[in-house]
């Protein structure tokens, strides 16, 4: 059988490992002689799961104690409207970064709840797209939080340095890096991310927050509905409603797994690697190109196009064919999208770079 290399955006590749564990459990979990998903989420096995879940994420993104870590449903979209609508009242604002789709996703969102104050850091060069860096963006100085995707999945381009504003609350959503690189979550007053990139299955959403921004009562609207409620969510432990139970279990075996290898360090490592030699592929190539600025170049997307684009379908096809999966670029910019988050191995980059290679050399 032929072996496949998925670059899905998301859903996307899991660790062959934990696929296979799941699969030897799947019908006796714990020894219980029923599924996970079968369970309450009430009973002392999966709240016992659940504190492990906690565990490994404190360990593995070093999160000190002042923060929570919440589990929700409704993948990172419902957070754009859960976010004001926890943090801000009627009269105040927030500043959001505009760098890309999911940023500007999150603006229509807060513009139903508030005034959003909008940075627009995106711009470009001699033909290249980069990002200001931090210290030019035009500030509000009476916004609560400064609101910003790290890494744009469909165009591939990426705010690489770390936050660090001694007075100010930042917010990153960081559903396509969480676990591919370190962070230090001090700088952040929240973060969160959709789980189905680097995390588990789709399904879940999981938030790290400072525990002082979900007592500030004063700040909730009163039609904010229960189940989005931070202070609500936070109390029941993150069991106020049903919570995706398996995502809760499978994304417990990738934090598992991700340990065993050496964790967010040795990952990081790993995944920078990975960038480094198809990013060199695309730039040595007279077929293939990149628009990004390498300062500002994603680590988990790597998005190119062709000098003579008539050639995208055929790759697409002959990509396929040669076992390299979900390489087509989002419809908003086209070209290829090749997503290497944490579970794609080395081989199976090297497999596309040498069909890259291999495919220049036939249609140039």
């Amino acid at each position: 059988m032929q072996k496949i290399f998925n670059f899905s955006p998301g859903p996307a590749l899991l660790p062959y490992e934990v696929l296979k564990k799941a699969q030897n459990e799947l019908i006796n979990w714990n020894n219980l002689n029923v599924s996970v998903m079968e369970i309450s989420h009430r009973t002392n096995h999966f709240m016992n799961l659940i504190k492990d879940i906690k565990k490994d994420l404190r360990e593995l993104i070093n999160i000190p104690l002042q923060y929570e870590i919440l589990f929700c449903q409704g993948g990172a979209r419902t957070q754009f409207s859960a976010i004001p609508m926890n943090l801000l009242d009627y009269t105040e604002t927030a500043d959001y970064a505009n760098i890309g789709h999911w940023s500007n996703e999150a603006i229509k969102e807060a513009k139903k709840y508030c005034n959003p104050h909008i940075i627009n850091p995106l711009k470009k060069k001699n033909g290249l797209y980069y990002i200001e860096k931090m210290k030019y963006w035009n500030f509000n100085h009476n916004s609560k939080y400064i609101h910003y995707c790290p890494n744009e999945t469909i165009e591939g381009i990426a705010i690489n340095e770390e936050p660090k504003f001694k007075n100010k609350t930042i917010i990153a959503d960081l559903s396509s890096v969480i676990l591919a690189k370190e962070i230090d979550i001090k700088n952040y007053g929240m973060i969160y991310a959709s789980a189905q990139k680097n995390i588990g299955p789709a399904g879940l959403t999981i938030l790290i927050i400072k525990k002082n921004l979900i007592l500030n009562n004063n700040k909730k609207r009163k039609e904010l509905p229960s189940v989005l409620d931070y202070e609500i969510i936070s109390k029941h432990n993150s069991m106020f409603n049903t919570p995706a139970t398996f995502s809760l279990y499978l994304s417990g075996l990738v934090l598992k797994w991700l340990k065993k290898k050496g964790g967010i360090k040795y990952i990081s490592k790993i995944n920078k690697k990975k960038a480094k030699l198809l990013y060199s592929t695309i730039d040595k190539s007279k077929f293939y190109i990149n628009k990004i600025k390498n300062s500002n170049r994603s680590i988990t997307n790597i998005v190119f196009h062709f000098k003579n684009p008539e050639k995208e379908n055929l790759f697409l096809k002959k990509s396929q064919e040669n076992g390299l999966y979900y390489l087509k670029g989002h419809k908003k910019i086209g070209g290829i999208r090749a997503s290497i988050y944490n579970a794609m191995p080395i081989e199976g980059i090297k497999k596309l770079i040498n069909f890259m290679n291999d495919f220049e050399k036939k249609y140039i």
